[in-house]
């Protein structure tokens, strides 16, 4: 009997070798070191933690600890490919599947709507964000004065616009945003709730940001799947010998990189002045605050083919900077300085930057350039 133990652990072991079993059932992380023994699934220690609020669903336990055979059985009987069969037959290609790098929200919703809520074992469970049509309220900062306040949001696929309301009973809206140039991203730290959402559009070839939440999480998830599901279907029609896999990455995307830098004017004379930068794919946005509506300036980051580079450091004749660790963006037009507080943070913006520069331009971003205006 006293090799029991052993047996088992020898058996756990010979189960997570096997195919499917060797990354976590819910975010993809390598190397899940727990087990749900109701739903038969390896996951990593993060997922463990989000399964443990829904008790009456999934019990865990690491691999780590002591299991009788029983409970060998049970995970044995399942495992990650047959769960996911199971509790992953039915996901929308537009609907967001959550990696161990995304917030915590986005991660619980995806575990609640697979074992919990089984929405995509049903498809009538996905009616909220894949109707073409969805209304409801959610708290809106307010551009002036910063205070959270409930607005209407509609969004309509056939009209291709999301839209808010400043007033219940308005017949205009007080902002029109167009499909086509709208993308959603989770900023529960930015934003300081854990629902927190920024959506940006394009008014006048400027970025404009809108922050919002809701206090129920699956609310909110609904409504960013929403829109993934209405850039989708308007995709589909813009570009209709696509497939799925190549339209998926273009719904929504994360900023590249966020942060302060310090920068200084078109003559380089003016003092450095400390601004909130936001990286989104070839954009490079500046904010007196992080949460503003409205960029100060963007700059247009184009490939190395068209004579963009990065350069670590800044003129020898600068000044006027208090951050020590400079870089400069060289454009056809003109050279920009920027300052980090730390050479970290230098490393990775110029990481960044890098990244977008040896990427060759699409066409349609040839289109972006020629309108992009060069703030001061």
């Amino acid at each position: 009997m006293a090799l029991e133990p052993e047996g088992n652990k020898l058996l756990l072991q010979d189960v997570l070798a096997r195919p499917g079993n060797e990354t976590c059932a819910d975010c993809g992380n390598p190397e899940p070191d727990w087990a749900s023994l109701t739903l038969g699934v390896f996951v990593c220690q993060a997922c463990s933690l989000l399964h443990r609020s829904i008790p009456h669903i999934s019990r865990v336990k690491s691999v780590q600890d002591t299991w009788d055979a029983t409970e060998v059985e049970l995970v044995a009987a399942m495992g990650n490919s047959a769960a996911k069969a199971k509790y992953e037959q039915k996901v929308p290609a537009f609907y967001y599947r959550p990696t161990h790098t995304d917030c915590k929200l986005l991660r619980e919703q995806w575990i609640r709507a697979k074992y919990e809520r089984n929405e995509f074992e049903f498809i009538e469970k996905q009616e909220p964000y894949s109707a073409g049509y969805r209304e409801g309220f959610l708290w809106k900062r307010g551009r002036d004065n910063g205070q959270f306040l409930s607005r209407k949001f509609v969004l309509s696929e056939r009209e291709g616009a999301l839209k808010y309301f400043n007033k219940q009973d308005a017949r205009e809206p007080k902002a029109t945003m167009k499909i086509e140039t709208l993308n959603a991203t989770f900023q529960p730290a930015k934003i300081g709730n854990p629902c927190g959402l920024q959506i940006t559009y394009l008014k006048d070839n400027s970025t404009r940001n809108i922050f919002v939440y809701h206090s129920d999480a699956k609310e909110m998830v609904d409504w960013f799947n929403s829109i993934r599901a209405a850039r989708f279907h308007y995709l589909q029609v813009a570009f209709p010998g696509a497939s799925d896999e190549e339209l998926v990455p273009k719904l929504t995307r994360n900023f590249m990189k966020e942060g302060f830098m310090e920068k200084t004017g078109p003559k380089h004379t003016e003092g450095f002045k400390k601004r909130w930068f936001t990286m989104d794919d070839r954009r490079l946005m500046y904010f007196k605050d992080p949460l503003d509506a409205y960029a100060r300036g963007e700059v247009f980051i184009g490939s190395k083919e068209n004579s963009y580079t990065v350069l670590s450091g800044l003129p020898p004749s600068t000044q006027g900077y208090h951050w020590n660790h400079g870089i400069t963006i060289v454009t056809p037009d003109r050279k920009f300085l920027f300052a980090c507080e730390t050479e970290a943070e230098q490393r990775d913006w110029i990481a960044a930057f890098q990244r977008v520069i040896n990427r060759p331009m699409r066409p349609q971003e040839y289109a972006v350039e020629a309108h992009f205006k060069h703030k001061p």
